[in-house]
Formats: structure tokens, sequence, C-alpha cells
């Protein structure tokens, strides 16, 4: 069975999307610079309250993905309060000053997260390596998932990296960025991947941006018919 993801930046959004009959959702705040971490009372509202399965998002700030001491101290914090929590996972992304996967830093954050689950976000997507070479770090260090659009813009774009990605290892490849109600079918057809990430979001009247319950149930509707 095909798993969905649905990116949630807020409570709001989260409220939707189980709404919308969401399971799982990556939190995360401030959805329009990428992403960053979300509040421990977000998190814990997730957990306790709307009972999802809440991968977080750790990343203390926009921008790139080589992090100083004091950002990683804070990472490694979170993490460790992310398991206090009651989070299923944490999803971290680190590149080295030459751009390609940091493997210490990258397993320190597997170690740290144990018992939990560790996705590899879309900082694959910005690395100066072969995709292939790329995925065999983030393989060694332990991680259980990637989150990639194929090192393009849109995972429609990428899929064809996306499919020799899956075909390659035993990580769950979870396909991510441009992901719709009305492609999602196609890229599953197209890549062979068991897991898709979608945000569902509208942009509100006051310009922020939310998931939508109706595209994230449409979505669900949508590949449970596959």
């Amino acid at each position: 069975m095909i798993q969905v993801e649905i990116c949630t930046p807020s409570r709001a959004s989260a409220e939707a999307a189980k709404v919308g009959g969401a399971q799982r959702v990556e939190l995360c705040r401030d959805l329009a610079c990428g992403g960053l971490t979300p509040s421990d009372d977000d998190i814990e509202y997730c957990v306790r309250t709307l009972g999802l399965r809440t991968h977080v998002l750790v990343r203390p700030r926009p921008g790139d993905f080589c992090y100083s001491a004091d950002e990683l101290d804070e990472i490694w914090q979170t993490i460790e309060r992310c398991k206090r929590l009651g989070a299923a996972a944490v999803v971290v992304g680190f590149l080295n000053r030459e751009g390609r996967i940091d493997e210490i830093l990258t397993r320190k954050a597997v170690q740290l997260a144990a018992p939990l689950e560790v996705t590899f976000h879309r900082a694959f997507d910005e690395a100066r390596q072969d995709p292939m070479e790329a995925l065999k770090a983030v393989a060694a260090c332990g991680c259980h998932r990637l989150l990639t659009s194929g090192q393009a813009p849109t995972a429609m774009e990428g899929a064809a990296v996306i499919r020799r990605l899956v075909g390659a290892t035993s990580v769950t490849i979870l396909a991510g960025s441009g992901v719709t109600p009305a492609n999602v079918c196609e890229l599953i057809g197209l890549t062979g991947v068991g897991e898709v990430h979608g945000s569902c979001k509208i942009t509100l009247p006051d310009g922020r941006v939310q998931t939508d319950a109706l595209k994230v149930r449409q979505l669900i509707d949508n590949v449970n018919r596959i």
C-alpha cells in the first residue's frame, strides 16, 4: 500500500490534514523558505492531541545545509526533544563545504535519533554529486528514508532519476515536490515509489500558506485507487 505524507507548516494545517484523512505528517513551520523546525508545543499537539504519526523537520534556519557548531548543538538538542515528545521520525539533511552529503553529521543524527526513524530531506537535491553516489552515502549512514525530487525542481521532472534510486537501495524513497492529486498516480507509475509527500496547500487571503483538507482527501483517494 502506498504511504502518503502531508507536509504541514502549522497546527491548523495538521488539523486539516487529519480531517482530509492523513495519518502521517511532516511537521514544520515557515514553508515559504523550505520549512524550519516547529515548536515543541506544535509537535506535542500533533502527537498527543491529533494522534498523527509525526515526522519533525529539524532545520534551525533557512539557507544552505552546512551548519555552524552552535547550529549543530541546536539540531542535536531538537532531536533529543523530538524523542521525548513522541515524534515518530526526524527529518534532517547535512551537506559539507564541497556540497556533498556530510556522512559524519548524518551518522551522528541517526545515532542520536534512535529508535526514531530518520528521513534525509531534500538537501539531497542540492548535493553537488551524482545522485546514485549521494544515495549510497545516505544509505551508509543508516537513514531509513530519502525525501527527493530526483535532483530536479519537481518530482515529476525528476521521475527518471527517482526510479533509478528506487531500484538501487533498501532505503525508502519518498517522492516530493509538486505532488498533487492530479499527478500523484502518474508519478507513482513512473517511479515505482512506495511513498509520496505533498503539501496540498492553499494560500489564504492574508498570504499564509495552509494545508487544504479537500486536497488531502483527493490525494489520498487517488492513491488508494491504485
